[in-house]
C-alpha cells in the first residue's frame, strides 16, 4: 500500500506579527527568543564568561564613546523580516530623539556577537543578516579561539571584508573617530589559559 508524504508548511512570520505576538502574550519578552529571517530562534542560554565579556564590552563602550553613541545591550534591532538581539548594538545618538521603538538597521554602526555555542549561527546567519541589511560594522567574539572578527563593507551578500584580531590588536569603530580598543581589555584575564606541560631536564 502506497504512503502519501506529508508535505509540512513552515510559516514565516513577519516582524510586525511577532511584535504583535511578544504585546499579546503569546511570546513572553523573557523567554530568549529571535526572529531570523521570518523564522522565530530560541537564543542560547547565556553562560558565566558570555555575561563577564558582554559586561566588560558595556564597561568599555561607554566610557569610550560617552555621548557620541547609545550603548544598547541585548535589546532587539528591527530589519525588513527578522528582529535579532545582539549582545551590543552602537545606536547613532539621534535615537534618543525620536519617540520611544525598536531601533532600525539605519540607526545602527556596529553590531557586536559574544559567541561561543552559537558561534557558526552568529558566523553564517546572523552576521551575513546585518551586512544585507547595511549595518556598517559587525564584530564576533569568539570566545573559543580568543579572537575578534571584524566585518567591514556591507553589501547584497553579506559584508566583503573581514579581519580577524588576536589579544594585542586594536579595534575601532569605523563610523565614530577617535575610538580605539584593545582585544586584550575585553577578553584578558577571562579565558582560559593554555596549561603548560612541565618537561624533566
Amino acid at each position: 500500500m502506497a504512503v502519501n508524504a506529508i508535505s509540512i508548511e513552515r510559516k514565516a512570520f513577519t516582524v510586525g506579527e511577532y511584535e504583535q505576538m511578544i504585546s499579546a502574550g503569546v511570546l513572553s519578552e523573557d523567554e530568549r527568543l529571535e526572529l531570523i529571517e521570518g523564522e522565530i530562534l530560541a537564543m542560547s542560554p547565556i553562560g558565566g564568561l558570555h555575561i563577564q565579556v558582554v559586561n566588560r564590552l558595556n564597561r568599555l563602550l561607554v566610557l569610550l564613546l560617552k555621548d557620541q553613541a547609545v550603548v544598547s545591550i541585548q535589546n532587539p534591532v528591527r530589519l525588513r523580516n527578522s528582529e535579532p538581539q545582539p549582545d551590543v548594538a552602537i545606536l547613532r545618538s539621534t535615537v534618543n530623539d525620536r519617540p520611544a521603538g525598536v531601533p532600525r538597521a539605519s540607526d545602527v554602526v556596529l553590531v557586536v556577537e559574544v559567541a561561543d555555542t552559537s558561534v557558526d549561527l552568529d558566523r553564517t546567519i546572523k552576521i551575513p543578516l546585518f551586512g544585507r541589511e547595511g549595518i556598517p560594522e559587525a564584530w564576533l567574539v569568539d570566545l573559543a579561539q580568543g579572537s575578534i572578527e571584524v566585518y567591514r563593507g556591507p553589501g547584497p551578500s553579506g559584508y566583503r571584508n573581514k579581519q580577524t584580531l588576536g589579544a594585542s590588536d586594536f579595534l575601532t569603530i569605523e563610523a565614530i573617530a577617535d575610538t580605539r580598543l584593545l582585544v586584550d581589555d575585553i577578553l584578558g584575564g577571562l579565558l582560559p589559559q593554555p596549561q603548560q606541560t612541565q618537561q624533566n631536564p
